[in-house]
């Protein structure tokens, strides 16, 4: 196959394995969204769902959050790892949004970039799955499948998310990022595939010979 027909075949797969996409960190409103996907940074969506009940039961909007002492914050999401980095990041985002903000989290993509603890994949989170605008946030796990597909040369994720948005249609990008997830979780985690063992790999590549090393 040339790569797109790979495309095509792993978004008709994605399709008919994932056609239901619900988000992964459970969240009432843009802000609890965001703070969520702050805290997944190198945490499983699982333990953040574990944690956020307490912390949004505690502050569930910014001006709730703005009042609590950083150390609070720091005890609510410690087991999410990097706790101090995080539990500044949220004390200081929410004085921003309600200083420069109205108290809403923007709905610009570059606005979200400048709130600390918020990058580029975070905000294209809070973009697509709270307002619905097209964006494709690439992890490193939806990176690394991407490089085992041949749909990028892998050379970084911004140049996997910039090759993934030529490859898909704009109005598929939102579902299609948490299909590529979800699929990766059931079948193509880092350990339980190399590029030769899943259903996807095999059916794209059947004369594959060796293991595909991933490039970070």
């Amino acid at each position: 196959m040339i790569k797109a027909e790979r495309a095509k075949y792993v978004h008709e797969k994605l399709d008919e394995l994932y056609p239901e996409t619900p988000i992964p960190l459970d969240h009432t409103d843009p802000y609890t969204l965001l703070i969520a996907v702050l805290l997944s940074a190198q945490c499983t969506d699982e333990r953040v769902n574990l944690i956020t009940p307490a912390l949004f039961g505690r502050a569930d909007n910014p001006h709730a959050m703005a009042e609590i002492p950083v150390d609070e914050i720091r005890a609510y999401i410690k087991p999410c790892g990097l706790s101090p980095k995080k539990s500044k990041a949220i004390s200081e985002l929410s004085k921003i949004l309600i200083n420069e903000h109205g108290g809403q989290v923007p709905k610009s993509l570059e606005e979200l970039e400048k709130l600390p603890g918020v990058g580029h994949k975070t905000a294209s989170v809070v973009m697509a799955q709270a307002f619905g605008v097209p964006a494709f946030p690439v992890d490193t796990h939806i990176h690394r499948l991407a490089q085992r597909w041949k749909l990028t040369d892998g050379k970084n994720v911004v140049k996997t998310e910039a090759d993934l948005k030529k490859l898909f249609p704009k109005e598929s990008w939102n579902k299609l990022h948490l299909q590529i997830i979800f699929y990766g979780r059931e079948y193509c985690s880092a350990r339980g595939c190399n590029g030769m063992i899943c259903p996807m790999c095999t059916t794209l590549f059947p004369n594959r010979k060796t293991a595909v090393v991933t490039k970070k």
